[in-house]
Formats: structure tokens, C-alpha cells, sequence
């Protein structure tokens, strides 16, 4: 693996020492100082699609058409958008589809299209990669095509990149990995048991069993009863389960919950009221405005279990079905949600929003009316954080707006700089953007007198690393 250090000091590099730092020289200079300071920080990637399968076999990786072609969605959804069919590239929509195979054909592909991610933030984090873990310093072409596979080939080949000494080169401290209450934790345990001194932490993502409208709920409520041995048709007992699945998870170092209603709503029924509910749920009688309703105090049943047992609540609007593609389409599913947040999350605040125990996460889908409220409402009660989905998180520019949007009137640490990370490579691409926009952002603030350098200094260290070891417990 090519050493940051080394591959930015090259004369021609695809990472640029300067890229996404302010134009005017004296703003630069401000935002190099404090990127400078914070670059080399712990990297906490507290939400990912990282298996934890990959860390605990440390296998070498796939090969280059997989790893950063038909792994990747968004890179799929742009191919396909311009004409390339996902047979081309090797991915079936249907069983019995003849599909390309070659590995290199499959690239080649790519190499033909890869201008179409010019100026995207695909190919900031691409140009990252390719630079700084593999020591590539072209762009990539048809004529280079080749070259280029077989230099990546190579190095996935070698020690350096199994996966778990990436993690350790990249300076990954912890990494929180998605997983259902139903799932199978054993990796989990493995890599607790083999005393590897990096953090993997499962994330308690029970949504397949707080959401009526899942295809196998009713199925799944039996599958917790069984691993719960409780019976999942009776209220309590159905909390229960859950209060068992969540200490399992933390058993294994899992530090936080993650929700992704079909819209953002809470509700705080009586417990009398919540039981009735809930047999209607589990007798199919309920109504559709009644398992909206369901949905939303599950939301609120899971802060209060949080206040017993520290679980970091987090909340992304709109279904949230990151890599699944559409097969007929080749677009990645994306999420919806209403921009009414705060009066969705209301109920849930007013309950618990004022409990130290309790920290609860937010994710702003965009510079809504909702968004702006909501970072009203972090000022108002202490247990929210504010943390960008992804359109604000996955563009630079994305990333700038939600700094103004949430720094500029509940200040700083009302946040949480974090965002989901794809895959393993990512993280320290995705990680390095952020910290080059926040020191932009601060050397703005600097330059302009509303911030004096030392304390920008303090808030790059929070922004980079305090503010989300905080959040998460990590």
C-alpha cells in the first residue's frame, strides 16, 4: 500500500494535496493548517455496509470489476443510465439471462465509461483510492484499461490488503456493521473471541420486525419468539424480545439502533392503548393509518429501552435499501420521506428528549423546512444530534450546506459528522472529504473574524473524531 504521505507528494497525483479547499490563497493556507492537524486522526466509521463476515475470515478481496464496478450502485446506476446494460457488466436480471463473465471485459467496460463520472463525487472517491491505496496516478482509459486492472489485481493479492490490515493502514478504530435481530451474529463473536484490537460493532436494525408492512412479519415475529423463547403475540413478552435481541447485541459491542421508517413519525400511546394496537398487528386487522401509527411507537419504545440499556438511537427517514438494485433499471432503490421531521419526532421528543441517558440521531435528508426545524428543535433538546443523509453526506458541496445549515444557529456540537459508509475502501476516502470541507468551512469562519484559529483548531479534533466517539460510545 502506497503511504498517504508518499502518494500526495508526488508532482502529479489523482488526489490533489489542495483538492476541495477554498480558492483565495490566505483561506487555503487556514484550511491546510488545521486539515494538517486532523488528517492523520482515528478514523470511526460507526455506520457501514462492511461485513462483518469479510473481518472476521480476512480473506483477500474480490477482484477489481467486482470490488468497484457491480458492487457499487451508484457506479452500476451510472452505467446504465448511458446505455451500458447490466449484462454487460456482468450482473443477471433474471435467472437464465446469459451475462459477461470476463473479469477484464467487464472492466474494460468501465475504462470506456469512465469519463461519465467527471466532476461527480464518485470520482473524488475513486481518484482518492486509486492514488492513495494502490499508487495510481492516471486516469483511467481503455489504453490503460489493462494496466490499471493488473496493478490493482496484484496488490489485492498481497498481505497488505486483507482486510483487516486495512483497517489497521487506514487507521479505522471502530466500525459499526449493520445487522437484523434475526440475523446470524457468529462473526460478530469470532472476531470478539479473536482478540484483534479493532472495534466491530453490530448496529440493532430491527426494522423487519417493527414494520408491519415487511413482507415476512408475521413470520419473523415467530422466528423471535423462538430465539427469544417467548411468545411474540403478547405485548410484553414482543418487548421483551427485543430488550433480549438489543443485550446480545451490546454483548458483542454493538453501541447503537438504526431505524429507517417509511416516514418520519412517533407516537406515545398509553400502554393500554399500545397493547390494543398491537394485537391488532399481530391479528392482520389493523388499518393502514393504524400500522403507520405502530411503526411510529416502536420508535419510541426503542429510546425507552435506550435509557436502560445506553443503545445510541438513530433515526434515517424514507426506506433505506443502500446496494439493492433494480433489476430491471440497474438504479440503486433510493429512500423517501416526508420533510415534515419535526413534527414527526415530536412526540418521541417531548417524552424523552431531555433525558441525559439518551442520545438520538437524526438523519437530514436536505435543506427542507423540516431539515431547518429540526435543527431548532437539537437546540431545544439536548438528546438530539443532527447527522447528514445521504444526498447532504455524499457530495462536497452536500456536506457544506449542512454545516451551514446546523452550525450556523445550534452551533457545532449539536452535530454528528457521519454518514454510511459503502465498503471498506470508502471509508477513508469518504472520511478524508469530510475533513477537508470542515476545515474549509473553518477557514472561512477564520478569515472572516467569526472564529479565531485556536478554537477552529478544537472544533476540527470534535468534528473529526470527538464528536462522534461521543455520540456512539465508541
Amino acid at each position: 500500500m502506497v503511504s498517504p504521505a508518499r502518494a500526495l507528494s508526488r508532482h502529479f497525483t489523482l488526489a490533489h494535496a489542495d483538492r476541495l479547499f477554498p480558492v483565495d490563497l490566505p483561506t487555503r493556507t487556514i484550511a491546510r493548517r488545521l486539515y494538517d492537524a486532523v488528517r492523520d486522526l482515528p478514523l470511526v466509521s460507526p455506520l457501514s455496509f462492511v461485513p462483518a463476515r469479510l473481518l472476521a475470515q480476512n480473506a483477500p478481496l474480490p477482484g477489481p470489476h467486482h470490488l468497484f464496478v457491480q458492487s457499487d450502485p451508484e457506479i452500476v446506476g451510472t452505467l446504465v443510465r448511458h446505455g451500458v446494460a447490466l449484462e454487460e457488466i456482468g450482473i443477471k436480471r433474471r435467472e437464465g439471462d446469459r451475462v459477461e463473465t470476463d473479469a477484464r471485459e467487464i472492466w474494460h467496460r468501465f475504462a470506456e465509461n469512465y469519463r461519465l463520472f467527471r466532476g461527480t463525487p464518485v470520482r473524488l472517491r475513486l481518484d482518492y483510492i486509486f492514488s492513495v491505496l494502490f499508487g495510481i496516478n492516471e486516469h483511467l482509459t481503455p489504453k490503460n484499461a489493462d494496466a490499471v486492472y493488473d496493478r490493482i489485481g496484484h496488490s489485492l493479492t498481497t498481505a497488505a490488503f486483507l482486510p483487516r490490515n486495512l483497517v489497521e493502514q487506514c487507521k479505522i478504530e471502530a466500525i459499526g456493521t449493520f445487522a437484523g435481530p434475526l440475523d446470524d451474529l457468529s462473526h460478530h463473536d469470532a472476531l470478539r473471541k479473536s482478540g484483534w484490537r479493532r472495534r466491530v460493532a453490530p448496529i440493532y436494525c430491527p426494522d423487519e420486525l417493527t414494520d408491519p408492512d415487511h413482507e415476512h412479519f408475521l413470520a419473523n415475529l415467530r422466528r423471535l419468539g423462538e430465539k427469544a423463547s417467548c411468545n411474540t403475540r403478547s405485548w410484553p413478552d414482543y418487548l421483551d424480545a427485543h430488550r433480549q435481541m438489543r443485550a446480545l447485541f451490546k454483548s458483542l459491542g454493538g453501541t447503537a439502533t438504526f431505524h429507517a421508517p417509511r416516514n418520519l413519525r412517533t407516537a406515545s400511546l398509553p400502554q393500554a392503548d399500545a397493547e390494543r394496537l398491537y394485537l391488532k398487528v399481530v391479528t392482520a386487522q389493523a388499518k393502514p393509518s393504524e400500522i403507520d401509527l405502530f411503526r411510529g411507537q416502536m420508535l419510541t419504545e426503542m429510546a425507552r429501552m435506550s435509557l436502560d440499556d445506553g443503545l445510541t438511537v438513530q433515526i434515517w427517514p424514507g426506506q433505506l435499501r443502500r446496494g439493492v438494485l433494480n433489476r430491471d433499471t440497474g438504479v440503486p432503490d433510493a429512500g423517501g420521506g416526508s420533510a415534515d421531521h419535526l413534527r414527526g419526532l415530536l412526540p418521541l421528543l417531548q417524552k424523552f428528549g431531555r433525558e441525559p441517558k439518551l442520545t438520538l440521531v437524526a438523519f437530514l435528508l436536505d435543506e427542507s423546512q423540516g431539515s431547518y426545524d429540526l435543527n431548532q428543535a437539537a437546540i431545544e433538546f439536548p438528546a438530539l444530534r443532527l447527522a447528514p443523509a445521504a444526498r447532504l453526506a455524499a457530495s462536497p458541496r452536500g456536506l457544506h450546506r449542512f454545516r451551514e445549515l446546523t452550525a450556523e444557529w445550534g452551533g457545532f456540537y449539536n452535530s454528528v459528522g457521519t454518514a454510511i459508509d459503502q465498503d471498506l475502501l470508502s471509508i477513508p476516502a469518504r472520511h478524508d472529504m469530510t475533513r477537508r470541507i470542515d476545515c474549509a468551512y473553518l477557514a472561512e469562519l477564520v478569515i472572516t473574524h467569526q472564529l479565531d484559529e485556536k478554537d477552529a483548531h478544537e472544533v476540527a479534533q470534535e468534528l473529526a473524531y470527538g464528536l462522534v466517539k461521543r455520540a456512539y460510545r465508541l
